[in-house]
C-alpha cells in the first residue's frame, strides 16, 4: 500500500528535476508488462467493486492481478479498522462527485 501512495513522489525524488508524469507513464509500462508477459503480480488499478472491501458499485484504485485475461482478481489487503473507514469514506467521496456530475 505505500508504494502505491507514495510511487510518484518516489519517481520524481529520484529524477530530482522529473516531473509527475513519468509516474502514470511507469504505471503504464508495468501494467502492459503483466498483461503481455502474465507476470501475476499485484498491481494498483482503479476497478469496479462489487463487494471486495464491502464497497459496491463504484471504481476505486485497489490491488489487483492482471493477466493477458484482464483483471484475473482483485486483491482484498486485511485493513485496520482506520484504513477501513478511509476506503469507505474515499468510496462515498466518488460517489458523491459522480452524483455532482450527474453521472449514473
Amino acid at each position: 500500500m505505500r508504494g502505491t501512495k507514495n510511487g510518484g513522489a518516489e519517481i520524481v525524488g529520484l529524477l530530482k528535476t522529473g516531473s509527475a508524469y513519468y509516474a502514470p507513464a511507469a504505471s503504464v509500462v508495468e501494467m502492459i508488462e503483466a498483461i503481455f508477459g502474465n507476470k501475476e503480480e499485484p498491481l494498483p488499478c482503479s476497478v469496479y467493486l462489487d463487494g471486495e472491501y464491502g464497497i459496491k458499485g463504484v471504481y476505486l484504485g485497489v490491488p489487483v492481478i492482471l493477466s493477458s485475461g484482464g483483471i484475473e482478481k482483485i486483491i482484498e489487503l486485511e485493513l485496520s479498522e482506520d484504513e477501513k473507514e478511509a476506503l469507505l469514506a474515499s468510496a462515498e467521496a466518488v460517489r458523491g462527485l459522480i452524483k455532482k456530475i450527474g453521472i449514473q
